[in-house]
Protein backbone atom coordinates (compact mmCIF):
# COMPACT_ATOMS: atom_id res chain seq x y z
CA UNK A 1 0.00 0.00 0.00
CA UNK A 2 0.92 3.16 -0.47
CA UNK A 3 1.32 6.35 1.76
CA UNK A 4 0.63 9.99 1.07
CA UNK A 5 4.07 10.77 0.49
CA UNK A 6 4.54 8.11 -1.76
CA UNK A 7 1.48 7.68 -4.01
CA UNK A 8 0.97 4.82 -6.49
CA UNK A 9 0.01 6.39 -9.75
CA UNK A 10 -2.09 4.03 -12.19
CA UNK A 11 -0.59 4.94 -15.01
CA UNK A 12 2.61 4.23 -13.85
CA UNK A 13 1.66 0.99 -12.24
CA UNK A 14 -0.24 -0.21 -15.69
CA UNK A 15 2.86 0.72 -17.42
CA UNK A 16 4.92 -1.39 -15.09
CA UNK A 17 2.51 -4.34 -14.43
CA UNK A 18 -0.51 -4.29 -17.69
CA UNK A 19 -0.35 -8.35 -17.47
CA UNK A 20 -1.21 -8.37 -14.32
CA UNK A 21 -3.83 -5.64 -14.04
CA UNK A 22 -7.68 -4.57 -15.66
CA UNK A 23 -9.08 -0.92 -15.93
CA UNK A 24 -12.34 -0.30 -15.18
CA UNK A 25 -12.99 2.35 -17.87
CA UNK A 26 -16.31 3.87 -16.53
CA UNK A 27 -15.44 7.50 -15.68
CA UNK A 28 -15.83 7.88 -12.00
CA UNK A 29 -15.87 11.31 -10.14
CA UNK A 30 -13.15 11.28 -7.13
CA UNK A 31 -15.20 12.93 -4.49
CA UNK A 32 -13.08 12.09 -1.09
CA UNK A 33 -10.32 14.14 0.40
CA UNK A 34 -7.70 11.78 -0.92
CA UNK A 35 -6.47 11.45 -4.42
CA UNK A 36 -4.88 8.47 -4.22
CA UNK A 37 -6.06 5.46 -2.90
CA UNK A 38 -5.40 0.98 -2.68
CA UNK A 39 -5.81 -2.21 -0.86
CA UNK A 40 -7.32 -5.10 -0.60
CA UNK A 41 -10.95 -4.94 -1.78
CA UNK A 42 -14.18 -5.71 0.43
CA UNK A 43 -17.28 -6.16 -1.98
CA UNK A 44 -21.66 -5.46 -1.63
CA UNK A 45 -23.79 -5.68 -4.25
CA UNK A 46 -27.24 -3.53 -3.48
CA UNK A 47 -29.42 -1.63 -5.68
CA UNK A 48 -30.45 1.84 -3.67
CA UNK A 49 -30.06 0.40 -0.30
CA UNK A 50 -27.42 1.66 1.74
CA UNK A 51 -28.26 -0.24 5.19
CA UNK A 52 -25.30 -3.02 4.29
CA UNK A 53 -22.86 -0.21 3.48
CA UNK A 54 -23.08 1.28 7.02
CA UNK A 55 -22.93 -1.80 8.31
CA UNK A 56 -19.60 -2.84 6.45
CA UNK A 57 -17.95 0.39 6.64
CA UNK A 58 -18.39 0.26 10.66
CA UNK A 59 -16.32 -2.42 10.88
CA UNK A 60 -12.70 -2.55 10.95
CA UNK A 61 -11.29 -1.46 7.59
CA UNK A 62 -7.58 -2.28 8.11
CA UNK A 63 -6.88 -0.08 4.65
CA UNK A 64 -9.00 -2.13 2.53
CA UNK A 65 -11.42 -0.63 0.17
CA UNK A 66 -14.94 -1.05 -0.28
CA UNK A 67 -16.30 -1.55 -3.88
CA UNK A 68 -20.22 -0.86 -3.59
CA UNK A 69 -22.07 -2.41 -7.04
CA UNK A 70 -24.87 -0.03 -6.80
CA UNK A 71 -25.91 -0.87 -10.57
CA UNK A 72 -25.00 2.59 -11.40
CA UNK A 73 -27.95 4.09 -10.17
CA UNK A 74 -28.20 7.61 -9.39
CA UNK A 75 -31.67 7.75 -8.31
CA UNK A 76 -30.30 7.44 -4.57
CA UNK A 77 -27.01 7.87 -2.75
CA UNK A 78 -25.31 4.98 -1.07
CA UNK A 79 -23.25 6.64 1.41
CA UNK A 80 -23.34 10.26 2.87
CA UNK A 81 -21.09 12.49 5.19
CA UNK A 82 -21.99 10.32 8.26
CA UNK A 83 -21.22 6.95 7.05
CA UNK A 84 -17.67 8.18 5.36
CA UNK A 85 -17.08 9.57 8.67
CA UNK A 86 -17.09 6.18 10.11
CA UNK A 87 -15.29 4.56 7.55
CA UNK A 88 -12.30 7.40 8.06
CA UNK A 89 -12.88 6.14 12.03
CA UNK A 90 -12.44 2.43 11.35
CA UNK A 91 -9.79 2.54 8.98
CA UNK A 92 -10.78 2.72 5.29
CA UNK A 93 -8.55 3.38 2.58
CA UNK A 94 -11.24 4.38 0.65
CA UNK A 95 -14.96 3.55 -1.21
CA UNK A 96 -15.72 2.91 -4.95
CA UNK A 97 -19.26 2.92 -5.63
CA UNK A 98 -20.89 2.29 -9.02
CA UNK A 99 -23.72 4.78 -8.36
CA UNK A 100 -24.36 7.73 -6.10
CA UNK A 101 -22.89 9.33 -3.00
CA UNK A 102 -24.61 12.74 -1.05
CA UNK A 103 -22.68 15.16 1.01
CA UNK A 104 -19.90 15.50 -1.43
CA UNK A 105 -18.68 18.60 -0.15
CA UNK A 106 -18.40 17.48 3.51
CA UNK A 107 -17.03 13.90 1.78
CA UNK A 108 -14.51 16.30 0.02
CA UNK A 109 -12.70 17.39 3.27
CA UNK A 110 -12.30 13.74 5.03
CA UNK A 111 -9.25 11.49 4.78
CA UNK A 112 -11.27 8.92 2.66
CA UNK A 113 -10.44 8.03 -0.83
CA UNK A 114 -14.35 8.29 -2.50
CA UNK A 115 -14.56 7.50 -6.62
CA UNK A 116 -18.41 7.30 -7.79
CA UNK A 117 -20.45 8.11 -10.53
CA UNK A 118 -22.17 10.98 -9.44
CA UNK A 119 -24.80 12.53 -6.26
CA UNK A 120 -28.02 12.82 -5.22
CA UNK A 121 -29.35 14.28 -2.11
CA UNK A 122 -31.90 11.59 -2.03
CA UNK A 123 -31.69 8.75 0.90
CA UNK A 124 -31.80 5.51 0.12
CA UNK A 125 -33.82 2.40 1.59
CA UNK A 126 -32.20 1.22 5.06
CA UNK A 127 -33.67 -2.75 4.43
CA UNK A 128 -30.29 -4.45 3.86
CA UNK A 129 -30.86 -5.74 0.77
CA UNK A 130 -28.06 -6.76 -0.46
CA UNK A 131 -24.90 -9.46 -0.91
CA UNK A 132 -21.45 -8.69 1.03
CA UNK A 133 -17.87 -9.95 0.12
CA UNK A 134 -19.30 -11.89 -3.50
CA UNK A 135 -17.66 -11.33 -6.66
CA UNK A 136 -18.76 -8.49 -9.04
CA UNK A 137 -18.38 -7.43 -12.26
CA UNK A 138 -18.11 -4.00 -13.28
CA UNK A 139 -17.58 -2.78 -16.48
CA UNK A 140 -16.71 -5.91 -17.33
CA UNK A 141 -13.92 -6.01 -15.01
CA UNK A 142 -14.15 -9.24 -12.40
CA UNK A 143 -13.68 -8.23 -8.62
CA UNK A 144 -13.24 -10.32 -6.06
CA UNK A 145 -12.89 -9.73 -2.27
CA UNK A 146 -8.77 -9.81 -1.65
CA UNK A 147 -7.90 -8.58 -5.26
CA UNK A 148 -5.98 -5.30 -4.75
CA UNK A 149 -7.31 -2.21 -6.15
CA UNK A 150 -5.32 0.78 -6.78
CA UNK A 151 -7.20 4.57 -7.50
CA UNK A 152 -6.27 7.74 -8.68
CA UNK A 153 -7.99 10.51 -10.74
CA UNK A 154 -6.69 8.38 -13.59
CA UNK A 155 -8.62 5.66 -12.96
CA UNK A 156 -9.19 2.37 -11.31
CA UNK A 157 -7.03 -0.87 -11.93
CA UNK A 158 -7.50 -4.65 -10.13
CA UNK A 159 -5.45 -7.24 -9.94
CA UNK A 160 -6.06 -9.82 -11.52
Amino acid sequence: MNSPANPINTADLYDERAEDLESISLQFQDLGGVSHFNGPVRTIKCFEDNALVKTVLATPGDGAVLVVDGYGSLRTALMGDMIAESAVANGWAGVVINGAIRDRVAIAKLPLGVKALGSNPKKSSKVGRGEVDIPLVIDGVHIEPGNLIYCDPDGILVER
